[in-house]
């Protein structure tokens, strides 16, 4: 057996990598495994193609917060900004608007000032939610006073809300976001950015009860940064590079092509971890950023584990619908009514919440969509050094894809290429031309190549019953674990997924406590 460490993190993400600087910083000897030959997991780069490199999973940067980045002195260990503050354009084959800067162009003064109003009071409930999502949440029916503490706070802070508002959140908190669009908005392309910015990395469609609360989520995130919608210099990569910096500087050590094999239990506590090469590695704890299903049934072992708690990490909801494409252009593309200045926007193809719908249908049966919604970044036009000079890479989250076909793999990734081609020729003609190379990812192919479980871009669903004090589940919140010395700090922990950092920094916080 090597050397014992305080603390191993299992997975170099981003969630991991700011769980084991923290826990550095307060004195811990940290050492991080990362299966992969690279740090960053969802949030690293790929070369798709000779010169041409994308971001695996998430292609923007828009939840993580201005504190956190200055507190992990991330600027200091090489994060540099290609472009901030991206604007939103929603495209359609009927025409196209953007949100930006405060403003709306291409819809009537009606619909703008329903918009404003309607968003002013999100982001009322957005920043709820958000003083809610940086703590660690409370555990239910316990005598702690810590815990009866923590409840009381979050019972205050919704009441500061506002008799008025207080009322509105709870009203609309488990609706659906196709009745909260169409009820205050008319037209659709609003209704549809709103619609997107619900669904994107869920198994949800519109019409799905519970999409409010992940748009509120997904808001929240964003009510702590100024900087809008962000790509960084190198891709989203260079977020988790700058992460691992970080940790290493604090004292970390970081292992790429480490697999682990399996977490080593000893009298019911963690002991370490024992590698795929058959290295055992010693530890007083072990804290894993890798989903809670791989945890636990593949990690751990049921035999530590009993059966009712089995039954609920079974029953874990984490199979994701979302896709992956990338584009090598031999040359910028040209979209209908959308001025070349307005192409390094964030670029939303979705025609109506109804098309939305449509497109999630098809997930329900074994089948991928037959004309797909997508979030598109050309990261090029910020950052040329993602492709040969001259020449573009186009990067598109693609909505929906069944994480089990009814066809092959190959037959169906096939076939959402070929339908995701077709849907941008709709709104930018000649597209296909330009196309030298290309790549769909779909959840299967995320699963393996990203290690989790459903290829599901947040290790879970956000739902009501996966949400808050009972994420992921009960005896897995707060970060703990039915083994003592085992703890979770990746995205299928509160508050869940996004490049939040929260889940890992939140993580880190509790084992100092615990630990005191």
């Amino acid at each position: 057996m090597s050397r014992a460490w305080d603390t191993i993190v299992i997975g170099a993400g981003h969630n991991g990598l700011i769980c084991a600087q923290q826990l550095a910083n307060a004195g811990h000897s940290v050492l991080v495994l990362e299966a992969g030959a690279t740090v960053g997991g969802f949030a690293a780069n790929r070369a798709f193609a000779p010169g041409f490199h994308a971001a695996v999973g998430a292609h923007l940067v828009h939840q993580f917060s201005d504190k956190l980045s200055r507190t992990l002195e991330l600027e200091r260990h090489g994060l540099r900004w290609a472009a901030r503050q991206l604007a939103t354009t929603v495209i359609s084959a009927d025409g196209q608007l953007r949100i930006g800067g405060g403003q709306v162009d291409g819809a009537n003064a009606k619909d703008v000032a329903a918009w404003r109003h309607l968003a002013a009071r999100l982001n009322r409930f957005s920043r709820f939610l958000a003083s809610i999502n940086a703590t660690c949440p409370p555990r239910l029916g316990t005598a702690s006073f810590e815990d009866r503490w923590s409840l009381l706070k979050m019972g205050l802070r919704l009441r500061l809300l506002g008799k008025r508002d207080m009322r509105e959140f709870l009203r609309v908190a488990g609706m659906n976001v196709y009745d909260l669009a169409t009820d205050e908005l008319a037209d659709p392309l609003l209704q549809a950015a709103l619609g997107m910015d619900a669904i994107l990395g869920s198994n949800f469609g519109p019409r799905a009860p519970g999409t409010v609360l992940t748009l509120l989520s997904r808001r929240a995130g964003e009510s702590v940064t100024r900087s809008g919608y962000s790509i960084p210099m190198g891709g989203v990569a260079s977020l988790s590079n700058a992460l691992a910096m970080a940790a290493q500087a604090a004292g970390v050590t970081v292992r790429t092509d480490a697999p682990v094999a399996g977490i080593v239990v000893d009298n019911d506590r963690v002991v370490g971890v024992d590698l795929i090469d058959g290295e055992r590695i010693s530890a007083t704890r072990v804290v894993s950023s890798v989903d809670p299903r791989q945890t636990f049934l593949s990690l751990l072992g049921t035999q530590y584990l009993d059966t009712g708690f089995v039954r609920r990490v079974d029953h874990f909801r984490q199979r994701g619908i979302t896709a992956k494409m990338h584009l090598a252009l031999d040359a910028l593309p040209s979209f209908n009514g959308i001025q070349s200045t307005q192409l390094g926007d964030r670029l939303l193809v979705a025609s109506s919440l109804d098309h939305i719908e449509r497109a999630f249908n098809a997930s329900k049966y074994g089948e991928v969509s037959a004309n797909p919604v997508m979030e598109i970044t050309i990261p090029s036009l910020h950052d040329a050094t993602l492709a040969p000079k001259g020449q573009h890479v186009l990067t598109a989250i693609v909505n929906y894809a069944a994480f089990e076909t009814r066809d092959s793999l190959g037959t169906a990734r096939d076939r959402l290429f070929s339908n995701a081609l077709s849907a941008l020729e709709a709104v930018a003609p000649g597209i296909s031309q330009r196309v030298v190379a290309g790549e769909m990812l779909l959840p299967a192919d995320l699963e393996r190549e990203c290690r989790i479980t459903g290829g599901h871009w947040h290790h879970g669903d956000l739902a009501f019953d996966q949400f808050m004090m009972v994420r992921p589940f009960p005896g897995a919140a707060q970060y703990d674990s039915p083994i003592q010395g085992l703890h979770l700090c990746g995205a299928g922990s509160h508050p869940g997924g996004g490049l939040t950092g929260l889940p890992g920094q939140l993580a880190a916080e509790r084992i100092q406590r615990s630990a005191s």
